[in-house]
Formats: structure tokens, sequence, C-alpha cells
């Protein structure tokens, strides 16, 4: 594990508690050194880190804000230019560029675990973290399949489930479902602060829902929202769309109804997504098609849950006939 806050600290306890070998290494020493009062393996630097994993063919996680990868890519092709790679970075097409341009001899697959807070720093880590979570494995035609499994086992000891996508589908999809909101928390929650002292006093769930991941630490909003900006942008403008509608609307008949209905509706489209019926079933990973497979798979609600030598055990919507 490189980087050891919310997400990688995570990762480490979980990995740990499933029982399998795994070390981390961080800059920061903070976090490292609450690692180590915890009791988990932390190497004194990253350098020491990569070379354990080469001595051991271990799969290194970058677990690092997205403008940190660079730098950490930088090294891992001066000391380990041919180790399994995986990442939990909340944008994939960034992360993807930067392994093709600096690292070409890794085998890597991007990760993104669906699971965080607005707290960070290795303090707000919980080996339960991904317990019943989605964790996006990327799903390329041209992917190294080893790792792809290696990486899936990784979601699983950490008790995620794996939704298997392609890189820009992925980053589309976030776009709008969490980089958007976070860039709406933000709005709102300036927006409420301007409202002054009285605002703030009769503040309640409403506004506490709605801005609860503005307390997210600025530089990593602002990293993972400008990272993703070719996907965030339509987003941003179809929201924007619709704000100027609802506007138009309440400034000249002074109804709102089209604007709240469709927003019942979308919300009513997650309670559906989340109460549907998934049934079981295995996928052979054999044949040229399997990338596409999967990746259907993902885009119809479904998610792997289990792993065998030569087929993937999967939850999915019952097809309709």
């Amino acid at each position: 594990m490189l980087g050891l806050g919310l997400i990688g600290g995570s990762v480490l306890r979980a990995v740990t508690a499933a029982g399998r070998p795994v070390w981390g290494a961080t800059t920061s020493t903070v976090d490292a050194s609450e690692a180590v009062a915890a009791g988990y393996p932390v190497e004194q630097t990253v350098a020491g880190a990569l070379r354990r994993a080469v001595d051991t063919d271990a799969l290194v996680v970058l677990a690092a804000p997205l403008d940190a990868v660079g730098g950490l890519l930088a090294t891992i092709t001066e000391l380990a230019p041919q180790c399994r790679l995986t990442d939990v970075v909340s944008v994939k097409a960034p992360v993807a560029d930067m392994v093709r341009r600096h690292t070409p001899l890794v085998r890597y697959v991007g990760g993104h675990p669906m699971a965080g807070t607005a707290e960070s720093g290795w303090a707000a880590g919980s080996e339960d973290l991904f317990r019943d979570a989605a964790w996006v494995v990327n799903t390329e035609d041209d992917g190294d399949a080893a790792v792809w499994r290696d990486v899936v086992r990784l979601a699983l000891d950490c008790g995620a489930h794996v939704v298997p996508a392609g890189i820009e589908e992925h980053d589309a999809a976030v776009a709008r479902v969490s980089h958007l909101p976070h860039v709406l928390a933000a709005v709102l929650a300036a927006v409420g602060a301007d409202g002054g002292p009285l605002a703030m006093a009769l503040a309640a769930g409403s506004f506490a829902d709605g801005t609860r991941v503005a307390g997210t630490r600025p530089e990593l909003v602002a990293a993972m929202c400008e990272g993703n900006r070719d996907a965030l942008l339509p987003a941003v403008d179809e929201a924007l769309g619709r704000l100027g509608a609802a506007r138009g609307s309440l400034a000249s008949t002074g109804a709102l109804t089209a604007t709240v209905r469709a927003g019942h509706t979308g919300r009513q489209a997650l309670d559906a997504s989340r109460a549907i019926e998934l049934v079981e079933e295995r996928v052979e990973l054999t044949g040229a098609t399997v990338p596409e497979r999967l990746r259907e798979l993902g885009r119809r609600g479904g998610r792997v849950i289990g792993l065998e030598e030569h087929a993937v055990v999967v939850r999915a919507p019952r097809d309709e006939d």
C-alpha cells in the first residue's frame, strides 16, 4: 500500500483482517506513526516498500491523491518497473494515461472503491469501510487477465463486490454520481453560509445531508474533479440547464413542479435499483469476449461476488425476455 490515508489505510486494515500479508508506506509522518502505533506493518520509505514488493512479486496499490500519482510512478519506474499495479484513485483515465507514459512495462489494472467519508487520514479509516460497497475494476480488452484477477481478489477480500467497467464509462458515471455531488455540495454550502448566522442556526437535515461531502479537504476534491474535467463538464452543463429551467419556471409561473418531479423520479430510480432482485450465476473467464461480457454485466447493474479458477460468481438482474 503506497499511501495510508482514509482509503489506503482502510485497505491495509481490511487486507490484514483477511489474513493476507500486506505492508504499507507513506510520505505522511502522521499517518505512518499512527499506523505503526496501531500495530500495522509500515516500511520506513516508499522505496523500501517497493523493493520488498519486487522481492516478493507483490501487488502494488497506489492510494494517493491524483496529483501525487506522477511522483509515485516515477519511483516505481526506477525501482519496480515491471510490477503488478493497481490504484484506488477516483478517476481512471488520467491515471491510466500516466501509467502508459511513465511506466509502460508495469502490469496495470485500475480500481476504484466507491466508499469513503468526508474525513481524511489514517485515523479516519476502518477495516469495514468497504463492506458491501461497490469496487470498480477496470475491464479493458487489452488488460492483463492475471492482474485483473489479483485486483478482484483484493476487492473481495476487503468485503466489497466488484463492478467491471471500462475506463471511460467509469469516469462518465462517477462524474454524475460522485464528482458533480461534490461541486453541488460546495455551491450549496457557500450559498447557505452566505445567509449568515440565522440561516446557520436554522439549518437542519436537508442542508446537512446536501453539504456533507463539502467537509472533505478542498485540495482532494479539487484534484478529483479537475482530473475528470472532460466527463464532469457535460454533467455540470446538464445540472446548470436544469437549474436554469427551474429558475425560469419559478420566475414566470412560480411553479417548480417539473423540477421537483424530475428529482423525485431520479431518487425513485436509485431506490428501485437497490431493491431489484439479483440472481446468482457463473461467468466463464474464457474466450475473446470476456472483457465485453463483464463490462455488460456492470452496465446492467451486476456485480462479481466470487472468484474461481476459471470463472467468476456474479449477481445480476434477471434477464427480461
